[in-house]
């Protein structure tokens, strides 16, 4: 039996009229699973976006197990072969692109200040798609100076940099001549991104002109952590850093820093060395730290980036090697621009609040200078480690301080008793340990917070391996606290590369999407329909009359709920019927919920998040159309067709405009 739902076009009470029977779910035999590909791609560019650096890989289809890193660009720090652009962009007082990348961080700081204030600088702008609780296509995002662009105007221009470097490269690396839709663009996500954030991400791509939105299958959204587990799979044994097992002094850790920086050190130098070529090559099965692990064994992902921290447990099933989620994604905001945050915490108690929002808007090059010696210095600071760490100040802050609060900066530091911060003469502020420490604490104890409390559900129980990736996964001061407080409970386990380890990832992703082959359902979903009115389990406020008979409304018919298993290519279908002849649209509102326990739309904790809308053939007799859904990928996705014809109908899902 199917659902059949009568569905008004009034606008409110859009899928309500009509009696649910039963939940009718559809699962394919397992040769539906694998999707079809309308047309072969002959390559696979996938765009890592991060908080703070930013990247691009490929790889040609027919030679899959060569990954291809972005050339260096110009800027960026000497000696390292391929590293990732920052996340920066600049526009021009007009609003057009000027540059992308370490060119727009040295050409806004090379601005006369007075000039600078009408530039347009934005970085770590992709935290704000996470913050933003009703993210829409007029969303605006801030830049340094103050000014206000819509945020899907800025991510366009990220994007569309990209899709020239990445083009020119892939076209300068291949024998033939590559059409447009020969290209699989694959861009990333964090997992813990809601609907609207990965849709966001989308639209801004068919405004770069990425892909046309006629094709959307060109672009696939890749979850971050889901693609470093992937590529976690092809790891040979030498290519990782297993923590548990360092070597210890005299059978004593001391200070522990050192064994542990010089195994960094030593896999950064070969690392170094294999960089000149920029041609990753992957295992065609799996790396041998797969041959340990069986069927059933389960691990955990620790994508630690510049914004986010997301966590993913897989279960690897052997012998396909495909992978299966066993919780929802989870994590949060505690990437290492929470450690940036403390730093200008800091400032604004030695300095005043009112002074740094004055520096910053007076002088915005400057304050950018001052955030980039703080990131250099940063990712240096180790535990163990005794000297202090010093920061520059640039020239600009001492003497706009000196103008605009008529003393020094060496009278300000005295006076705002923070011991643990010194000034040098050399003009530097000297950041002891324990400032260090007292910057990175926040940060690094919510991100074990969070992996323990992982750790203790029922589905997450008894994990082998824990694989900390992202740029933050870099940080010695993590990589001891994780250990230290972890290390019994498993083994951790860092890629060398592991800056790079989502990019690649996020290739062989698009290399082959089924790869993960269960996900997890992170909300609930579904409509408001009526029902028969039951005295007794119905509220009477709910109570419809309609043509003599009595309805329950806003009752809740699930899609799927939270924590649910789906496997790729498992459907929920629903007919429905529009309510009037000569209608030429049905549109239903769907509804999430972090819970599984409601019984209405209305109750609390349930939200409108989105609608369906599907486009009705030629008017004429009320015609039956059946949507079907697909909750098993990364994004949400539907599709119908008229019941009487067998031909498709356009249906679409938006949870931007909400």
């Amino acid at each position: 039996s199917h659902i059949t739902t009568t569905v008004n076009n009034s606008g409110s009470s859009e899928s309500k009229y009509g009696e649910i029977l039963k939940n009718w779910w559809n699962f394919p035999s397992l040769t539906e699973l694998r999707p079809r590909v309308a047309r072969p791609f002959s390559v696979v560019v996938a765009i890592d976006f991060g908080t703070t650096s930013s990247g691009y890989a490929f790889s040609f289809t027919e030679d899959p197990e060569a990954i291809h890193m972005m050339r260096r660009w110009e800027g960026g720090d000497p000696g390292v072969a391929n590293q990732k652009s920052p996340t920066c962009l600049l526009l021009t007082p007009e609003l057009r692109f000027h540059s992308f990348g370490f060119a727009a961080r040295d050409s806004y700081h090379d601005l006369d200040p007075e000039e600078a204030r009408h530039w347009l600088y934005f970085d770590k702008f992709k935290m704000k798609i996470h913050s933003t609780s009703d993210l829409t296509m007029v969303t605006e995002l801030e830049s340094v100076n103050g000014r206000r662009v819509r945020a899907i105007e800025v991510f366009a221009h990220a994007l569309r940099f990209f899709r020239e470097h990445a083009l020119k490269e892939v076209k300068d690396q291949s024998s033939s001549v590559l059409e447009g839709d020969e290209v699989r663009w694959v861009i990333t996500v964090p997992a813990v991104w809601r609907q609207p954030a990965k849709q966001f991400m989308r639209e801004a791509a068919y405004l770069a002109g990425l892909v046309s939105p006629d094709s959307p299958e060109q672009l696939l959204i890749a979850l971050e952590p889901e693609a470093a587990s992937i590529y976690c799979r092809k790891l040979r044994l030498h290519q990782v850093i297993d923590l548990s097992q360092r070597p210890m002094m005299n059978g004593l850790d001391l200070d522990g820093s050192r064994p542990f920086d010089s195994s960094f050190r030593q896999a950064r130098e070969q690392l170094r060395r294999a960089r000149h070529s920029r041609t990753f090559l992957v295992e065609s099965g799996t790396g041998e730290l797969w041959s340990e692990m069986q069927t059933g064994d389960k691990y955990i992902v620790a994508d630690c980036g510049g914004g986010t921290v997301d966590l993913t447990v897989h279960q690897i099933e052997q012998p396909q090697g495909t992978l299966k989620e066993l919780y929802k994604a989870s994590g949060g905001p505690y990437g290492a621009v929470g450690v940036d945050l403390a730093f200008e915490a800091m400032l604004c108690k030695i300095f005043g609040a009112d002074f740094i929002e004055t520096f910053k808007a007076k002088r915005p090059a400057a304050w950018v200078d001052l955030t980039i010696a703080f990131e250099a210095r940063k990712r240096t600071a180790a535990p163990g480690r005794a000297s202090a760490l010093n920061i520059s100040l640039p020239f600009s802050f001492i003497d706009f301080y000196k103008r605009h609060c008529g003393q020094s900066v060496e009278t300000a530091l005295r006076k705002s008793n923070m011991n643990i911060v010194k000034w040098s003469s050399q003009g530097m502020l000297r950041l002891t340990t324990e400032a260090m420490n007292e910057l990175f604490q926040p940060t690094i104890s919510n991100i074990i917070k969070h992996i323990e409390k992982l750790m203790q559900k029922e589905e997450v129980r008894g994990v082998r391996f824990l694989f900390l990736v992202g740029g933050f996964a870099e940080s010695p001061m993590l990589q001891r606290a994780v250990q230290n407080a972890l290390g019994q409970h498993c083994r951790i386990i860092i890629p060398q590369d592991v800056g790079l380890t989502i990019l690649k990832g996020a290739v062989l992703f698009g290399l082959d999407p089924t790869v993960v082959r269960v996900r997890r359902c992170p909300l609930t979903y579904g409509v408001g329909v009526l029902n028969r009115f039951v005295e007794g389990r119905h509220p009477r406020e709910k109570l419809l009359i309609k043509d003599g008979r009595e309805w329950c409304t806003d009752i809740l018919d699930r899609f799927v709920s939270v924590d649910q298993s789906v496997a790729l290519g498992e459907v929920v279908r629903r007919s429905y019927t529009p309510a009037r002849v000569g209608q030429r649209k049905i549109i239903i509102n769907i509804y999430c919920s972090p819970s599984d326990d409601m019984l209405y739309i209305t109750d609390p904790g349930v939200r409108k998040c989105g609608a369906i809308t599907l486009d009705l053939p030629e008017p004429g007799a009320r015609r039956e159309i059946r949507a079907t859904m697909q909750f098993g990928d990364t994004e949400i996705k539907v599709m119908a067709v008229d019941v009487l014809t067998g031909r498709q109908v356009r249906a679409s899902i938006d949870f931007l405009s909400n």
